[in-house]
């Protein structure tokens, strides 16, 4: 969970791995600046360690398992998820370029630190609470059973 927003129970998963992508995104964005805790290359190590295979599953988690439960009970077809799963191709291919990199590319690692902030926080503020309010109880509850991003 971030920022103390109560979530969910059902979302703890997703939400938890969130903070660990808050934390990952704040270090791609100092990369190499007065601010840079780590070095690039280790930034860009765990950079790989995050995506590969947590990051990869929770996009498949929200898109082959969240989204559509919601979209049994509210329209998908809204500006907040077209912007969510455009996305995700961003955030994927970005990912793929970064992590598949012989060294690392300074630019790439703060752009790919922006987006994934601002994704997350969108998600944290606008996507889940829609989620929350659209489902059930008994919905929210069974998702529980498939929702499991591996840190």
């Amino acid at each position: 969970m971030t920022n103390s927003i109560k979530r969910h129970e059902s979302l703890y998963s997703l939400s938890h791995h969130h903070h660990h992508g808050l934390f990952l995104s704040l270090n791609l964005k100092r990369v190499n600046t007065e601010k840079a805790r780590y070095t690039a290359e280790k930034v860009l190590e765990d950079t790989r360690n995050f995506w590969n295979p947590g990051g990869i599953q929770h996009f498949r988690e929200e898109e082959e398992i969240l989204l559509p439960a919601f979209a049994q009970f509210a329209s998908v077809d809204i500006p907040e998820i077209k912007t969510m799963l455009i996305d995700h191709v961003r955030i994927r291919t970005m990912m793929d370029k970064v992590t598949n990199a012989k060294a690392p590319d300074v630019e790439e690692m703060q752009h790919l630190g922006a987006l994934l902030e601002n994704h997350i926080r969108t998600e944290e503020r606008i996507i889940f609470p829609m989620i929350e309010r659209a489902l059930p109880e008994e919905k929210l509850q069974e998702l529980s059973y498939f929702l499991h991003v591996n840190d």
